[in-house]
C-alpha cells in the first residue's frame, strides 16, 4: 500500500480562517477566485512536510497558524518505521502530522502524537511528497539545481559511484589542507619546534624528579630552624629522662612514672582494677623512656648547615622557575612537548607521505569523475528524449529539450560536471537555456513535462503542483489536464489551477470560497460534485456561474475528460 494524504485541516493561514480538505487517492484539483487563498493550500501542505515557517502567513488576528494532516500509510512500511523510530504512533494505518507557526515566528511540529524537530518532517517528506510550486520552477532554472535534478533522474546507477566520489573528495580536500599547512606554515612550525626544543633542553638539564619540590621544602624548613629544633629536642629529653647532677634529686618524667608504678605494684594483689592500672603505668614508663632516647638521638643529628641550605634553596628556585614557565606538571609538559616535537621533526617524511596520498586520490577522483560523467551523459540523453516526448503530448510537437553537460577544470563536491537544461522550440533553432529558449506559456509546459518525467523516476506517492499551468490555454491546457490525469493513475496528484481545462480531468474538485463582511475576508474549502462542479467550471470559463454558454462548454469539458480517462 502506497502512502497518501487523506485529509488536511488548515487554521489561521493567510485568508483561510478554517478549512478541511478531504483528498482523493487520484487527481484532486483546487480552484477558486483570485485572492481566495488557493495558494495557501499548497503553503499548508508545504508546512506539513517541513517547509519554511513564515510568520507573515499567519492570519491577522490569529495567534498562530495550524496545519494538521492525516495520512494513510502501510503499518509495515518504511514511513511507519521512521515514525516509530522517533517515538510516534500509527493507529489503524493512519498517521497524524501537525505543524504550527506562531505570529512571532515560533514553529512546532508533531509526528504521530510526538513532538519532533521540524527537520524530521523534512526528512520524512522524501518518502511521502514532492511539492512543485512556482518558486520550485524558478529554483530548477538555476544551474546549480539542474545537476541535482539530473542526478535524481539517473537513479540507482549513480548512487554508488557518487558516494565513492564524495568520500574520496572529502579525503582529497583534507590531505590538501594538511599539505598546505605543512608547506605554507613551515616557518611557524620551525619556530614552534625551536621553542619546544629549548624547553626540553632546559628541563633535561634540571632533571626534576616526581615529588622533589615537596621533599626539598621539608629539608629547607629543617635546615633553616636547626637550632630551634635541637633546643626543643634537648629540653624535651631532659624533661622526660633528666640529666642529673651528682647529689641533686631526680624529678624527670621517667622517674616520676617509676615512683607511681612502684606505689601501686606493692598492693596490686588486693584489687584486679589496680593491677590493670599498674600494667598501664609500666607501658607508659617504657614509652616515655623510648621517646626520651629518640629525642636524644634526634638532638645529636640536627646540625646547622648553611651551605646545604643554600643548595636546597637554589634547587627550589630552579624548580619554581620551571613550573612558572611550563606549568605545575613540568614532567607532563615535557612528555607532551616531546611528542609534538617528534611530529614537527617528521614534517619532511609526512609531506612525502601526504603528497603520495594526494596524487593517488587525484587519480582516483579523475577515474570516478569520468564514471559520473558517463552515467550523467547517458541519463541526460534519456531525460531529453523523455521530456521531448512529453512536450509533444503537451501540444509542442516541434520542441526539443537537451541536457548539456560540460566539465570544469577543478574537482567539485559532486564531480566536475556542470549541467544545463536547454530547449529548441523548433528543429532549425539552436538549443538555448530555458530562460531564453521558451516563452512564458512554453516554459510552463516545459516545466510540467520535466516534473512529469521526474515523477516517473521518483518513488514519492504524492505530487503537489501549484499553478504549473500558468500562461497556458486552449488545447495545451487540455493536454496538461490529460498528463496530470495520467500521472494520477499511479500516484496521488493535488493541483492548484485557474484553468477549467485542467480542472475537468480531476477525480475530485475542491473550491476555495471567500466571504467578506466588508472588513474581514474568510476562506473555506468546499468539495464540488455534479451541478456544482459544472457551475465552477462555467465561472472559470466565462466569469459567470450561470452563463448558459459557459455551462454548455463546462459540461462538454467534463464529458471529454471522462471519456479520455476511461481509455486506459
Amino acid at each position: 500500500m502506497r502512502p497518501r494524504v487523506e485529509e488536511v485541516r488548515i487554521q489561521g493561514l493567510g485568508v483561510i480562517d478554517e478549512a478541511v480538505l478531504e483528498l482523493s487517492p487520484g487527481f484532486t484539483v483546487v480552484t477558486g477566485e483570485t485572492g481566495a487563498g488557493k495558494t495557501m493550500v499548497v503553503t499548508g501542505l508545504g508546512l506539513l512536510f517541513g517547509g519554511r515557517a513564515d510568520p507573515a502567513r499567519v492570519r491577522p488576528g490569529s495567534e498562530r497558524a495550524l496545519v494538521e494532516g492525516t495520512l494513510v500509510v502501510d503499518p509495515a512500511g518504511r514511513v511507519a518505521q521512521q515514525v516509530l523510530d522517533v517515538g510516534g504512533e500509527i493507529e489503524d494505518g493512519e498517521l497524524i502530522i501537525s505543524r504550527s507557526v506562531s505570529s512571532e515566528g515560533r514553529s512546532r511540529a508533531w509526528l504521530g502524537g510526538r513532538t519532533v524537530p521540524v527537520g524530521t518532517l523534512t526528512y520524512l517528506a522524501d518518502d511521502l511528497v514532492a511539492v512543485h510550486g512556482q518558486m520550485d520552477q524558478q529554483r530548477l532554472l538555476q544551474p546549480g539545481r539542474q545537476r541535482a535534478a539530473l542526478d535524481r533522474y539517473a537513479g540507482d546507477d549513480l548512487v554508488k559511484p557518487l558516494r565513492a566520489y564524495e568520500q574520496a573528495f572529502k579525503r582529497h580536500r583534507q590531505v590538501g589542507d594538511l599539505l598546505a599547512e605543512l608547506t605554507t606554515q613551515a616557518r611557524e612550525r620551525a619556530q614552534e619546534a625551536d621553542r619546544l626544543r629549548f624547553g626540553l633542553d632546559e628541563i633535561e638539564k634540571a632533571q626534576p624528579k616526581p615529588g622533589e619540590d615537596a621533599e626539598l621544602k621539608e629539608e629547607a624548613e629543617r635546615l633553616a630552624h636547626a637550632d630551634s629544633l635541637r633546643t626543643a629536642a634537648t629540653t624535651a629529653h631532659t624533661a622526660l629522662l633528666g640529666d642529673p647532677v651528682a647529689g641533686d634529686a631526680v624529678q624527670d618524667a621517667v622517674s616520676l612514672v617509676g615512683q607511681a608504678r612502684s606505689a601501686v605494684e606493692a598492693v596490686r594483689a588486693y584489687d584486679p582494677l589496680l593491677a590493670g592500672l599498674a600494667d598501664r603505668l609500666a607501658e607508659a614508663g617504657y614509652l616515655v623512656s623510648d621517646v626520651a632516647t629518640e629525642l636524644a638521638g634526634y638532638a645529636e643529628s640536627v646540625e646547622a648547615d648553611p651551605a646545604r641550605l643554600s643548595v636546597v634553596q637554589e634547587r627550589r628556585s630552579l624548580l619554581t622557575g620551571l613550573a612558572r614557565k611550563y606549568g605545575d606538571d613540568v614532567l607532563g609538559w615535557a612528555a607532551t612537548a616531546a611528542a609534538r616535537l617528534a611530529d614537527l621533526d617528521n614534517d619532511d617524511e609526512r609531506i612525502e607521505e601526504l603528497t603520495r596520498e594526494h596524487d593517488e586520490l587525484t587519480a582516483r577522483l579523475t577515474e570516478l569523475a569520468g564514471e559520473l560523467t558517463a552515467i550523467r551523459t547517458a541519463a541526460a540523453e534519456r531525460f531529453g528524449v523523455a521530456v521531448t516526448a512529453e512536450l509533444t503530448a503537451l501540444a509542442m510537437p516541434h520542441a526539443r529539450v537537451v541536457v548539456e553537460i560540460t566539465q570544469t577544470p577543478d574537482f567539485g563536491p559532486s564531480g566536475v560536471d556542470e549541467v544545463e537544461l536547454r530547449m529548441a522550440p523548433h528543429p532549425s533553432a539552436p538549443p538555448l537555456p530555458l530562460t531564453k529558449g521558451a516563452s512564458g506559456g512554453e516554459l510552463s509546459r516545459v516545466m510540467l513535462a520535466i516534473e512529469v518525467v521526474f515523477a516517473g523516476a521518483d518513488p514519492v506517492p504524492t505530487f503537489v503542483f501549484d499553478e504549473v499551468d500558468a500562461g497556458v490555454g486552449g488545447k495545451a491546457a487540455v493536454e496538461i489536464g490529460r498528463r496530470l490525469a495520467k500521472l494520477a493513475r499511479t500516484a496521488q496528484v493535488i493541483v492548484v489551477t485557474h484553468l477549467p481545462q485542467v480542472a475537468a480531468f480531476a477525480d475530485q474538485h475542491l473550491v476555495v470560497e471567500k466571504a467578506s463582511d466588508g472588513s474581514v475576508v474568510r476562506s473555506g474549502v468546499v468539495a464540488l460534485d455534479g451541478e456544482e462542479r459544472a457551475r465552477e467550471l462555467s465561472r472559470m470559463l466565462a466569469g459567470l456561474e450561470d452563463s448558459e454558454l459557459g455551462r454548455a462548454h463546462a459540461e462538454e469539458l467534463l464529458s471529454i475528460a471522462a471519456r479520455d480517462k476511461a481509455v486506459k
